[in-house]
C-alpha cells in the first residue's frame, strides 16, 4: 500500500466526524463549549442612551460660552444614579447630576465632566462647553437588535460569553463536551511509577494523551494499558465504548506480528489501517466500531503519539466538540541550525521556539532528531517544525513552518 500525505490522512479522518449533540446551556456553564447556531443580539448594546463619565447632563446650547473666566452656572435639577429606572426630562437652563452608566434624561443632548465644575448639587458651576454627543453613549452604537454577535462553531471563552449575556442571552445552544476514552496497548507497559522488569517500560503514552484530551476541551476516560491479547483489547472496547464519543488507541498499529489493534480492527470494513508519507508517525489507523465510536489509532512511540495527536486528532477533537475551523494553523519560522529530513516523508520536528524579532527561529528540542522514542526531548518542545517531503536538509537560516504546541 502506498503511503498517503498527511493532510489527505487528516482530511480522511475528519470525514469521519460529526459533532456532538447540542443543547441550551446557562451561561454560567458555557464556558469552553462550542455555540452550535449564529448567535444574534435579542437587545441594542447598550440598551437605552447612557452617560459616558460622571458629571451632569445638560443641553450643549446651554453651556456653550463656558470657561474658566466667564463659568456658566446652572441649578441641578435631579439626581440619576446608575440603575434608575424611571423616565427624566432636562429642561432648558437646568442641569441634572449623572452618574457613568446612568439613562440620558429626555432633552439632554451632552454631559459636562464633574472634572471641570465645582461639582455642586444645588446648583453646579461649569467651566468647559459640551458639544452635541459629549460623553453620550447612543443606544446600538455598539450592537443594535439582530445584530450578529458569534457564529456557530466559535469555542466560548469570557469575551464571547459577556457580549452574549449584554445581548441579552442567558442560555446558548452548545455542542456537548465530547467523552475520549485513552486506551495504551502492549504487555510490555506498566503503570507510571511503578518499579520495571527487564523489557518492562512505564506507560506513557495513555497519560500525554489524557492531558492532550483536556487541552483541547474534551473530557478524557484514561484506561489502564491492555496487553497484547486480542480478546483482552475486544472486551475493552466493548466496555468502553458505550459512553464516549471517540476512542484513541496507540500501539499496535503496525506489520508486527503482535500488533493487536491492527488485528482486532482491521477486519471492520469501517476501519482503515496504513502509512502516511510522514515522520515520525507512519502507521496509523482510523475508523468507527460496529457501534459507530469514533476511533483513531497511533503509533506506540512516544514522539509519535504525540506528533499524531497535533497533526491529526486534535482536529478531529475540535471537529466533534463542534468547531468549523480546525485545520492546524503552521506559522512562518526560520531554522536556527541544519538538520536532515528523510527523503519521500513530510518530517515533524519538535523544536524550541525563540522570538527574537520578527520571525520566529526553531531548533530541535532533542539533540537526536526526530526519533519516535525521545520522549526526554519532547519535554522541551514548544511545537513542530514541519518539512517537506522532497526536502533533505534543512541549512540554518531556511525558512520554515511551524506548529505551536498547546500552552
Amino acid at each position: 500500500m502506498s503511503a498517503i500525505s498527511a493532510a489527505a490522512y487528516r482530511q480522511q479522518v475528519l470525514a469521519l466526524v460529526e459533532p456532538t449533540a447540542s443543547a441550551p446551556t446557562h451561561l454560567a456553564d458555557a464556558a469552553g463549549l462550542v455555540l452550535a447556531n449564529d448567535l444574534h443580539a435579542r437587545v441594542p448594546t447598550p440598551p437605552f442612551d447612557n452617560s459616558a463619565m460622571d458629571g451632569y447632563a445638560v443641553r450643549a446650547d446651554d453651556v456653550a460660552g463656558a470657561t474658566d473666566e466667564r463659568p456658566v452656572v446652572l441649578p441641578v435639577a435631579d439626581d440619576v444614579p446608575a440603575g434608575r429606572t424611571d423616565r427624566l426630562t432636562l429642561a432648558p437652563g437646568t442641569a441634572i447630576r449623572i452618574m457613568t452608566g446612568a439613562p440620558m434624561p429626555a432633552g439632554a443632548d451632552a454631559v459636562v465632566p464633574v472634572e471641570v465644575t465645582d461639582g455642586g448639587t444645588e446648583r453646579v458651576v461649569v467651566r468647559r462647553p459640551s458639544a452635541v454627543g459629549t460623553h453620550v453613549r447612543r443606544a446600538g452604537d455598539d450592537l443594535a437588535t439582530g445584530a450578529l454577535v458569534l457564529r456557530a462553531g466559535t469555542r466560548l471563552t469570557a469575551r464571547h460569553l459577556g457580549a452574549a449575556a449584554a445581548a441579552g442571552h442567558g442560555l446558548l445552544d452548545v455542542h456537548a463536551r465530547p467523552r475520549v476514552a485513552v486506551v495504551s496497548t502492549g504487555s510490555e507497559l506498566v503503570r507510571a511509577g511503578e518499579p520495571l522488569a527487564h523489557g518492562q517500560i512505564p506507560d506513557s503514552n495513555s497519560h500525554l494523551l489524557a492531558a492532550a484530551v483536556a487541552e483541547a476541551g474534551c473530557v478524557p476516560e484514561r484506561v489502564s494499558a491492555v496487553p497484547d491479547d486480542e480478546d483482552a483489547l475486544r472486551a475493552t472496547l466493548a466496555e468502553v465504548s458505550p459512553r464516549v464519543d471517540a476512542i484513541i488507541l496507540s500501539g499496535g498499529v503496525s506489520v508486527g506480528a503482535y500488533d493487536v489493534v491492527k488485528a482486532v480492527l482491521a477486519p471492520l470494513p469501517s476501519m482503515w489501517f496504513g502509512p502516511v508519507a510522514m515522520q515520525p508517525g507512519k502507521p496509523q489507523g482510523s475508523g468507527r466500531l460496529a457501534d459507530g465510536t469514533l476511533v483513531v489509532a497511533l503509533p506506540g512511540n512516544p514522539v509519535s503519539v504525540y506528533v499524531s495527536f497535533e497533526v491529526f486528532v486534535r482536529s478531529a477533537l475540535r471537529r466533534l466538540a463542534g468547531e468549523r475551523d480546525v485545520e492546524p494553523a503552521f506559522l512562518p519560522a526560520r531554522a536556527a541550525v541544519s538538520w536532515s529530513s528523510p527523503p519521500g516523508r513530510e518530517q515533524y520536528m519538535p523544536v524550541t521556539i525563540t522570538r527574537d524579532g520578527i520571525t520566529p527561529l526553531v531548533h530541535p528540542s532533542s539533540r537526536r532528531g526526530s526519533g519516535s522514542h525521545l520522549v526526554g526531548g519532547l519535554a522541551g518542545a514548544d511545537g513542530l517544525a514541519r518539512v517537506p517531503a522532497d526536502v533533505t536538509e534543512v541549512h540554518e537560516g531556511d525558512e520554515i513552518e511551524v506548529l505551536e504546541g498547546a500552552r
